[in-house]
């Protein structure tokens, strides 16, 4: 049994008091009282693309959500796009979690970007939203310009994160910090100003959007 499956399996009681069964491979049964079973495929990949997602749903055809395991995977928008499309949740263990203590695993999107991202398309500037990655969004806007967004969902983002997230993933415009919580550091919005991009919390990026 794979290490990610086995942490799994032992961590579903624990996280929602559910029974997981193992069943083969990477795939686990997860048991709720008076919600649907689901069938969950838990992943160690460091990114999931589409080729990833089309090899899961042709061996698993029931399959009801893809788990990536680590914290640090990468779900490419393309991959994103097949899950929905087909009925399949997706995203992080905690996302699972909730998804089958909710009962609506099938339509679960990762916790960390799920709200961020609505609040985005719901935005009355913006005209379309398109995924490139699970936080990195290309906007466009009833003006006609558009802009690249990273969500960054650190506390306090410091310039490491900033620079990590540029290298990663390349060129944005914005980097928007997402946890509510708390605030980029004065070193992270330096660093943005040197890479050519603004570091910005929601009330300072809608007035962005707003004049772009």
């Amino acid at each position: 049994m794979n290490w990610q499956v086995s942490y799994a399996l032992a961590n579903v009681t624990k996280q929602i008091g559910s029974t997981a069964k193992h069943v083969e491979g990477e795939l686990v049964r997860i048991i709720t009282p008076e919600q649907p079973d689901v069938l969950a495929a838990i992943s160690a990949a460091d990114a999931i693309d589409a080729e990833t997602v089309v090899r899961y749903m042709e061996n698993h055809p029931d399959l009801d959500f893809l788990c990536g395991y680590r914290k640090t995977c990468i779900w490419h928008g393309e991959g994103i796009q097949i899950l929905e499309d087909a009925g399949i949740g997706w995203g992080s263990f905690a996302t699972l979690c909730s998804g089958a203590r909710e009962g609506d695993a099938n339509n679960a999107s990762h916790k960390t970007y799920k709200f961020s991202y609505r609040l985005l398309g719901q935005y009355g500037p913006v005209t379309e939203v398109h995924r490139e990655f699970d936080r990195i969004c290309q906007v466009s806007l009833k003006s006609g310009s558009s802009v690249r967004i990273a969500m960054l969902a650190d506390y306090e983002p410091t310039a490491d994160a900033v620079r990590t997230l540029w290298g990663n993933f390349g060129p944005v415009e914005i980097v928007w910090n997402i946890n509510p919580n708390g605030n980029p550091t004065p070193e992270a919005i330096g660093a943005g100003r040197e890479l050519g991009c603004e570091v910005m919390k929601w009330d300072e990026l809608k007035e962005r959007l707003r004049t772009a």
